[in-house]
């Protein structure tokens, strides 16, 4: 029996990739999906900015893994690239170091051989036998923990078991198992920053971390042409033809509940107005911990169990149209930090803010001149940053003298006279990023990856006190990133259509 057939209503709160994934599979299943957006525009983090004849992309800027979003825009005669057009990047993105050593990562694998050549004859070979421990490192992974959407320990155990989990690397750190097998200084640190995806160090997440890699190699990097934000327009043009409700500008303010089961949710209206809206399930792309704290008043003793799920970092987001072109920048380019371990320790261990941070450049007119004006060029600057000290925390003056640290540091390794050919500005803090998505803490990345504390898990995607409600997005496993959250939103589609069709 179908969904529709039984009445089975669902409630998304929030538009993200990971809400919007979820929205779309169950549509389809039959269900009656009803997605809340507070913000006027689908996509969450996936936001965009126009301005001056310069097009920026506020969120994530770089897309991999096309074939995971598959399933959530193809079926009914529908394939992916009906709905957005991709380029392969290669070189992959530029990397810069304080000696001014220049390097390209590239996918190719004799450009890669002929890049590598001046660092002596067995650079390349490390190189080789690193991406096969990566590549395996990833497999194990994808087999159970993202196919099978593994959400805890036990769950982990049950499916590897001890003997099937051998060539897992977990015993060591992200970066220990990098020196180990790399002695090229410019690989180790391009290969410990790959931690950026999860916004959190290399010196704390496991090893086994060091699959990130070969998700750009095997399956290549991508640029959406128009820039990203054309995938939210996409994500909004399936909704439409898959029947999901969506209305903007709702903002959920409370989820209600009876007993152990959630029973729909009140949010407010453009006007301000105060709605209910039941449900049989519900699903937030609101974090976990935010989610629990303001839409359920969870209290104390159910909060402390999340406590090991702190937050990823934030970061400091500058966003500059320029009138020059600066033909040194990739697509994607990394000024590295002189010594990358001590600003892996000291935003992530001492959470302050970055005295010498290692920053992510990002030029997409190098693909696409379309987002800026002839002869112009667009590039957003991004450091990793702690997320917000609740206790003691940065002010708006502070993260301004750090954006002033950032620029300096681009025009001393060779953006010269950066700040004299700004023509558009825009510039986000954490306390921005907070306010404008809910996120814990201004967190970008969801949940910080840890071998400590979490051994890299995320929080699990079913409420453990209500059966019919349910998360998605970066806070869950399998974390952050475009990927890993519309695979949470597609697992939880899942799940939801086995609870309420059991035996189906």
């Amino acid at each position: 029996m179908r969904s529709e057939e039984k009445g089975k209503r669902v409630v998304v709160i929030g538009a993200g990739i990971g809400g919007m994934s979820a929205a779309i599979m169950l549509s389809r299943k039959g269900f009656r999906v009803t997605l809340l957006e507070k913000n006027q525009h689908v996509g969450g983090k996936l936001n965009q900015l126009q301005v001056g004849g310069f097009s920026f992309d506020l969120g994530p800027s770089i897309f991999t893994l096309p074939q995971v979003f598959r399933p959530v825009f193809e079926g009914d005669g529908k394939r992916l690239e009906d709905y957005i057009s991709l380029q392969r990047l290669d070189p992959q993105w530029r990397n810069f170091f304080e000696d001014g050593t220049i390097l390209d990562l590239w996918e190719d694998v004799e450009k890669m051989r002929a890049e590598l050549a001046r660092f002596g004859p067995n650079i390349f070979e490390e190189y080789k036998q690193f991406l096969a421990y990566s590549r395996r490192q990833y497999e194990i992974v994808e087999s159970g923990y993202l196919n099978q959407g593994l959400d805890t320990f036990g769950q982990f155990l049950r499916f590897y078991g001890w003997r099937d989990a051998r060539d897992l690397d977990y015993m060591h750190s992200m970066s220990g198992s990098i020196y180990k097998r790399m002695s090229n200084r410019y690989l180790r640190d391009i290969f410990e920053y790959f931690i950026k995806y999860v916004g959190s160090s290399a010196l704390d997440s496991p090893a086994f971390m060091n699959l990130m890699p070969n998700i750009q190699m095997q399956f290549g990097m991508w640029y959406v042409s128009g820039g990203l934000y054309e995938l939210a327009l996409a994500f909004k043009k399936r909704l439409e033809e898959t029947g999901v409700d969506v209305r903007l500008g709702h903002e959920v303010v409370q989820i209600d509940r009876d007993g152990k089961t959630v029973t729909g949710v009140q949010a407010k209206d453009q006007n301000g107005s105060l709605c209910t809206m039941v449900a049989d399930f519900v699903i937030s792309n609101m974090e976990v911990i935010p989610a629990m704290k303001k839409l359920l008043g969870s209290p104390a003793g159910v909060m402390k169990k999340f406590r090991r799920f702190k937050p990823a970092c934030s970061g400091l987001v500058v966003h500059l149209g320029l009138n020059r072109i600066y033909p040194q920048l990739a697509h994607h380019n990394f000024f590295y930090s002189s010594d990358l371990h001590a600003h892996f320790r000291r935003v992530f261990r001492e959470n302050k803010l970055p005295d010498d941070p290692t920053l992510y450049v990002v030029a997409p007119t190098r693909s696409d001149p379309s987002q800026a004006p002839e002869g112009c060029d667009n590039i957003k600057i991004l450091p990793h940053i702690p997320a917000i000290d609740e206790q003691n925390p940065y002010t708006r003056e502070d993260y301004l003298a750090l954006k002033e640290v950032c620029i300096h540091k681009l025009e001393r390794m060779g953006v010269k006279d950066l700040r004299k050919h700004i023509v558009v500005e825009d510039f986000w803090t954490p306390l921005d990023i907070e306010a404008r998505y809910a996120s814990n803490r201004g967190s970008i990345y969801g949940v910080v990856c840890d071998r400590r504390s979490n051994f890299a898990f995320k929080a699990p995607k079913r409420s453990s006190q209500f059966e019919n409600l349910f998360f998605v997005g970066g806070s869950v496993n399998p974390g952050a990133g475009m990927p890993m959250v519309s695979l949470s939103g597609q697992h939880v589609a899942r799940m939801i259509t086995e609870q309420a069709e059991p035996g189906a």
